[in-house]
């Protein structure tokens, strides 16, 4: 006998062992739970992956169990075991809380264990929960006798390995999914033959369509072509989704795969092609969504499931370059701490993978951490970001891992940002009828100056004007000023040359103080308009430009200036800082732009002329008086 031959016969009788181990493994659901026994803890695979007929005939046996622990991460199905009339044969441990069981565990009929996703595996290697039975749902075995986890792989995975009995559900409407999913024949104890539709999940409400329309343009220009994107459970972040759909090449190393992002890899928004871990393969631990979604990742080459203690790992996620983790939020205190699991005494979800996603983010090569969510909540009633979180209120994630949050108002900057400007930029995308209100709370707090105006964060930000300029050799942001750039501002003045300090004041000035800056900043956007000028420097925004104007209402005209960094004049800043004021000028109805220069700042001068507009000048000694027709060229 060659090889050959002694390899295919070794193989076919592999086959065939476990093909009859198979069939002798077989029962009925009923026949499963009996090996369920009193004081067992009980794992329950998670959300779509939960085996119905095994949970439904495990109830059923009630009247013979007695003090046993359900372990559970997300649940979506009905929980008849964590009712109240159960509470002596069931009582859940839930390591995250859903819909159906928030009751439960607020009542106290069932406990919570928070617990970051990446870290529950090592829960069950030590033995700090020890599971005697798992209740499992696979896909039927392929040739080989390896059954697919499909939709829960997660925690599923490893609490099978380290269950002591596993009872299965096999569900021909599990999709197989590819990866590190499997599980073999060999290592499931009982099998219950039995095809049913899997849950699906749906959003439990829906947020206003225009709220969302507004978050997820705002988190698209936080989402560059090429980025690999992390999206959390919830309404607003899967929704927002399909406003990425003019970004290309992302790539998906997320913990839950859900419907949104399926839509864009079918448009071929995703393609995973630039990814530094995993090219070309988008990675993920459980899937939630619908029938079609489940259809669509049976047997795809181009999704891996993985256990969470990889896909959440933050050392893992870390190695993605471009790495985008999106995340929501139930609450936002003015100093950037988030709460996301808990409302007042009340718990409401779990750690789940948020800090794990927003930590490996921030370690990752031009990574973003983003929390985004509407500004409010309870059908507008209440605000989202407040002065400080209520009694009873969690801290999901510290405050130092907060690098951007954003809202349908915009988006607020805060890593490595004082605690003032964290305040500032908070207020500012927070909903304007609750602005005063934050402004207040924040001086009594003294959180920012007490003579903070908060002319513009009362105002209406016109983001109309926020545009990028492409010059010779480099892109400019130019927008409207906001109350939060006070720093900008002052660091860029103090970079000015006496000399160009000179050409703009007319005179010599030493200091800058805050009122000053403020006044530069913090407007009103109608009778005074500042425009800034920003670009990015080693992944940081620095103020390169400045220009205002204020309207004279008697004369309906309005006195404009301008200053460029000294590094960046004669590249066109000044030309495009003011074809916004004229743009914003124009809106207004204003008339004409006046100012004073010296006779010796030419630049200044040239500016005026080359917008092509009329101009009219006057020397009076040194300094010209310019009048510019915004309405006549």
């Amino acid at each position: 006998m060659n090889l050959a031959t002694h390899t295919g016969i070794a193989s076919f009788m592999t086959v065939s062992d476990w093909r009859k181990r198979y069939k002798s493994k077989v029962c009925s659901p009923q026949d499963a739970v009996q090996h369920i026994r009193r004081g067992d803890t009980i794992f329950i695979a998670t959300a779509c992956g939960e085996p119905q007929a095994l949970v439904k005939a495990m109830v059923a046996e009630a009247e013979s169990l007695a003090d046993n622990e359900v372990i559970q991460t997300l649940s979506i199905g009905p929980n008849t075991f964590a009712e109240e009339r159960f509470a002596s044969q069931f009582r859940l441990n839930a390591l995250f809380i859903g819909p159906g069981t928030r009751e439960a565990v607020n009542q106290g009929r069932a406990d919570y264990t928070p617990i970051y996703l990446s870290e529950i595996e090592r829960l069950f290697e030590t033995a700090t929960i020890t599971i005697e039975v798992a209740l499992i749902q696979v896909s039927p075995p392929d040739e080989d006798g390896n059954c697919s986890l499909g939709v829960s792989v997660d925690i599923t995975k490893s609490a099978a390995e380290h269950a002591d009995i596993v009872l299965a559900q096999v569900n021909e409407n599990m999709p197989r999914t590819k990866g590190d999913s499997f599980i073999h024949v060999n290592e499931i104890d009982h099998l219950v033959d039995l095809t049913e539709p899997l849950l699906e999940w749906v959003p439990e409400r829906e947020e206003d369509p225009e709220v969302l329309a507004r978050i997820g343009r705002h988190l698209s220009e936080l989402v560059q072509d090429g980025s690999t994107i992390q999206i959390g459970y919830g309404t607003t972040p899967d929704a927002v989704l399909k406003h990425l759909g003019s970004r290309k090449d992302l790539g998906v190393h997320t913990e839950v795969f859900s419907d949104g992002l399926m839509e864009l890899a079918k448009v071929g928004v995703v393609t995973g092609s630039r990814k530094t871990v995993h090219p070309g393969k988008m990675i993920a631990s459980f899937v939630m969504g619908t029938k079609e979604l489940y259809a669509w990742v049976n047997n795809n080459d181009a999704i891996e499931m993985h256990p969470s203690s990889y896909t959440n790992d933050p050392f893992v996620i870390a190695k993605n370059d471009d790495m985008v983790s999106i995340n929501t939020a139930l609450s936002i205190d003015l100093t950037g701490q988030v709460c996301a699991d808990q409302i007042g005494h009340r718990f409401f979800s779990g750690l789940g993978g948020q800090v794990d996603f927003m930590r490996g983010a921030a370690r990752a090569r031009n990574g973003k951490p983003i929390i985004v969510m509407p500004s409010t909540a309870r059908d507008g009633m209440v605000s989202r970001i407040v002065p400080h979180l209520e009694e009873g209120d969690s801290v999901t994630t510290p405050r130092g891992d907060v690098h951007y949050v954003v809202t349908e108002y915009g988006v607020a900057e805060l890593h490595g940002k004082s605690i003032m400007q964290r305040t500032l930029a908070l207020i500012e995308i927070a909903h304007p009828k609750f602005r005063d209100e934050l402004l207040a709370h924040a001086k009594s707090l003294h959180l920012i100056f007490a003579d903070q105006a908060g002319t513009s964060i009362k105002s209406i930000y016109p983001e109309q004007y926020e545009m990028v300029a492409r010059l010779k050799d480099l892109d400019v942001y130019i927008r409207p000023a906001k109350a939060s750039d006070e720093t900008l501002l002052r660091e860029l003045f103090y970079s000015f040359s006496d000399t160009t300090v000179y050409s703009r004041y007319m005179a010599p000035r030493k200091s800058f103080s805050h009122t000053e800056l403020s006044s530069i900043v913090d407007i009103d956007y109608v009778e005074r308009m500042t425009m800034i000028a920003l670009i990015k420097e080693r992944g940081t925004w620095k103020a390169v430009g400045v220009s205002t104007f204020d309207m004279d209402r008697p004369s309906n005209t309005a006195e404009v200036s301008f200053i460029v960094a000294d590094r960046m004049q004669g590249k066109g800043i000044g030309t495009r800082l003011m074809e916004q004021m004229i743009k914003a000028g124009r809106d207004r109805s204003i008339k004409a732009f006046t100012a004073e220069t010296l006779a010796e700042n030419v630049k200044m001068l040239d500016i005026f002329y080359r917008t092509g507009y009329k101009v009219e000048t006057k020397l009076i000694e040194d300094t010209y008086i310019v009048k510019m027709d915004l309405w006549q060229k």
